[in-house]
Formats: C-alpha cells, structure tokens, sequence
C-alpha cells in the first residue's frame, strides 16, 4: 500500500511538474511572441495556440497539487468563527461536497473524453491537434482532485485551519 501510495504522490508531483513547466513555456511565448510584434513579424500561429493549450493543462495539471497542498482558494472567514467542534463537521462537509463536486465533473470529463476518441475530433487552429489530448485531462485531473479532498473527509488532516488570514 505505501508504494501505492508513493506512486501516486509522484504522479501528483510530476503533474505539478508539469504544470510549473507549462508556466515558464506561457511567459516565454509571450516575451518571443511581443518581440517579433516589435520587429514587424508576425508571430508563428502555433505560439498563440500553444499558449491557449497551455493554460488548460496548467490549470488542469496543478490542481491536484493545489489540493494536497491546501494552495487553492478558501475563505475561512466562517470557519475561523466556529469552535472546534463544529469547525471539523463544516470543514469535512465542505471537502466532502467538493468529492462529490469534483466526481461529477471527472464523470461527464470522462464521457466528453470518449466521445471526442469515438468521433476522431480535431481542435483546428493554427494545426490540427485531436481534441481528446485536450479533454483527457478532465477525468485524470478532477478524479485526483476528487480523492485529495477525501482526504480531507476522512483523513487526520482538515481543509480549514480555523484561522482568517494568510498561512504559510
């Protein structure tokens, strides 16, 4: 089980990897993208939709992450007036309705996925690139994300600290 477990971390991580890679790749498109605007060229088409494609798979990809590593926004504003108590069912149940949140859209992520393979879809712009690369990343990332925040609702460990503000 802890291999398991050790492998799913590393896939979480690579995602992340990925994620952060596809960060730096959308600044220096942007950077060659102006540079050649102020030479008088035109940008290569492929720049501008490998930016597009590259926000969908930062945001995609790194999510996950974001969940294990409590990154992504939340207000504890209500949280943090609660005892202790109450602050461990509210934050449970909040985790457990972002599992059920994210299980349905894996699950119509996952049937948009099979449908683009069954149709041979092709996202068309500056070349043909097929559309389940796109949508494949629907079921993998909010599955995971799906099981992060179980981790909240049956783990040690809670979503909410109980405290308002910034943590490190």
């Amino acid at each position: 089980m802890k291999a398991v477990s050790r492998i799913y971390g590393r896939v979480i991580d690579a995602m992340a990897v990925f994620a952060g890679a596809t960060l730096v790749w959308l600044m220096v498109s942007v950077v060659i993208s102006v540079v050649m605007r102020n030479l008088g060229l035109q940008p290569f088409a492929w720049l501008f939709t490998s930016s597009e494609y590259g926000l969908l798979y930062m945001t995609m990809l790194g999510a996950p992450w974001l969940v294990r590593e409590k990154g992504h926004v939340h207000i504890e504003l209500v949280t943090s007036a609660l005892p202790e108590g109450p602050r461990h069912v509210v934050s449970r149940l909040v985790a457990l309705a972002c599992v059920l949140v994210c299980v349905i859209l894996a699950w119509k992520g996952l049937e948009l996925f099979l449908k683009n393979i069954e149709r041979g879809d092709y996202d068309t712009r500056a070349y043909y690139y097929p559309r389940w690369l796109l949508t494949v990343t629907f079921p993998l990332s909010f599955g995971l994300m799906a099981v992060e925040f179980m981790r909240f609702v049956v783990g040690s460990e809670l979503m909410h600290t109980g405290e308002a503000g910034i943590h490190e």
